[in-house]
């Protein structure tokens, strides 16, 4: 318990200590094969959104929010993260996220910073954002709070869809 709460305190004091960022919306980056990537690609975004993600483990779950004073769903919650630490803007809902143009990734696929999608029968209900070792970072249910939690938990198990690379 006691490394648990340390680390989290690593990770809090990591997230203070970042420079303030342009708000200004970032280009798209030329890259080496003449394709465009969008702004907040890089393994430098991708940690910066996990520590954002993680900073806000234990803010208050609420239907349609997504800021950290009004609370968040689970799709309001990863688009924050991926707008305030990437400058990358996600579409509103789990079931639009989902349908961005990235291809299907397997759990065994997975790296940090990808979004992980959830189905309750046909439809994506749930996304949240993986961390690595089989967890990840979500806003669940009313009542609840953002938290870390396992793809192998039996509800996670079973509903896992896919997850997509939104951060090259």
């Amino acid at each position: 318990m006691r490394l648990s709460i340390l680390a989290l305190a690593l990770v809090l004091v990591a997230c203070g200590s970042m420079p303030p960022r342009d708000s200004a919306p970032q280009p798209a980056r030329q890259q080496r094969s003449g394709s465009t990537e969008p702004a907040g690609t890089s393994t430098g975004s991708a940690n910066a959104v996990l520590f954002r993600a993680i900073a806000l483990v234990g803010t208050p779950y609420h239907f349609g929010g997504n800021t950290p004073l009004g609370g968040f769903d689970c799709s309001g919650l990863v688009g924050y993260v991926f707008r305030d630490a990437a400058n990358l803007s996600l579409p509103r809902t789990a079931a639009q996220m989902s349908e961005l143009p990235a291809h299907e990734l397997d759990r065994d696929e997975l790296r940090s910073a990808d979004l992980v999608f959830f189905r309750d029968r046909r439809r994506i209900t749930h996304v949240g954002i993986y961390v690595g070792g089989q967890r990840f970072v979500h806003a669940p249910s009313t009542g609840g709070t953002v938290r870390l939690d396992s793809l192998d938990g039996h509800w996670w198990r079973e509903h896992f869809a896919f997850g997509k690379r939104v951060i090259r």
